[in-house]
């Protein structure tokens, strides 16, 4: 499934943020989002199904209740599939509005935490032969990651600003993972039953801020501390079963900036899997449902690595888009 956090347009100017009590939780279909709360009242009124509780209208709450509302779920989905329900109401409100009429948010718009991993090598060596550097041992003994700002989440369509103090605004094209089952310790065959599902992220980065930080011997953090996207859903790993093999799944990733194709990449490409990211992050850690693990950028992925002959950084005005196959499309402008 494709689940979203989502606000109607017509709600729009009663709302004070993407927090707020108008923000809903949904699943995309054939150009449309179905609102989980006016489904369930929907087929209960029709006595078409039946549930024990009201199921969860939020993203976090969805993903701390486990298992079995996403079962409840996946059943709401399958009634509702018998029904014509792009014509289905609850008091007037239909259950089903085209994408269109609605805005965005992103997935989890708190989540519990943020880590970021570094996990694609093309992007690692080629950043550091920039600087003059080879590899560092390390880097092939321990997946590694930073904590970014989880309190600084944005969604589809959503500008984000230019920060005052960077000339060097940079995109990050990025795969992440959402963890749906509590855990510690986990170790990496087991890992993989903890992922609800995969979204796209765009952690962008403030160059000029993270080089002055990392020299020190800290950070990133300022560098990277403003503004990270995600969306513009959540896909379910069960909807993507056939794109993957072991640990690894094949999607194909890309980034454009007004147009402009300049990435190219595909997650199998990972030195680093997500179940070894995730037994790294659980080591002696608990990790909880809501929790987002980035994967890195992908080889080719941010400007800083393709140089500014091929693109210089970002400014007021650039469009950049996200785009990962099964995933969506994450885009986003540049502001002031």
């Amino acid at each position: 499934m494709k689940l979203v956090t989502y606000m109607v347009k017509a709600d729009e100017l009663n709302i004070q943020s993407q927090d707020g009590m108008l923000a809903r939780l949904g699943w995309v279909r054939d150009g449309h989002v179905i609102d989980v709360g006016l489904a369930q009242q929907c087929m209960e009124l029709a006595q078409n199904l039946v549930f024990p509780y009201r199921l969860a209208t939020d993203m976090l709450t969805f993903l701390q209740r486990g298992e079995q509302e996403r079962d409840f779920l996946q059943r709401l989905d399958q009634a509702l599939g018998q029904r014509d329900w792009l014509r289905l109401q609850v008091e007037g409100e239909p259950v089903a509005l085209a994408l269109a009429e609605v805005d965005l948010f992103a997935p989890i718009a708190t989540p519990s935490s943020l880590r970021d991993f570094y996990a694609f090598e093309e992007h690692v060596r080629t950043c550091r032969q920039k600087r003059g550097l080879g590899m560092v041992p390390q880097w092939y003994e321990i997946p590694v990651f930073y904590f970014s700002n989880h309190q600084a989440v944005i969604g589809p369509e959503a500008p984000v600003k230019k920060p005052a103090y960077t000339n060097q605004l940079d995109y990050e094209l990025e795969i992440a993972c959402v963890i749906g089952k509590r855990g510690k310790n986990i170790k990496r065959e087991e890992a993989l039953a903890h992922i609800a599902g995969f979204m796209i992220m765009n952690d962008w980065s403030a160059r000029d801020a993270q080089l002055q930080e990392v020299a020190v011997g800290l950070g990133p953090a300022k560098g990277k501390d403003f503004a990270t996207s995600l969306g513009p859903w959540l896909v379910t790993t069960d909807e993507l079963e056939d794109c993957r093999a072991g640990e690894r799944w094949s999607l194909t990733m890309r980034a454009r900036v007004n147009g402009r194709e300049l990435s190219k990449g595909n997650t199998k490409d990972l030195h680093w899997t997500f179940a070894q990211m995730i037994e790294r992050a659980s080591a002696e850690c608990e990790l909880v449902p809501g929790d987002v693990i980035g994967s890195g950028t992908v080889g080719t992925g941010c400007l800083l690595e393709l140089g500014e002959e091929v693109h210089p950084y970002l400014q007021p005005g650039d469009v950049v888009e996200l785009e990962i196959e099964r995933l969506g499309l994450l885009r986003n402008t540049i502001v002031e």
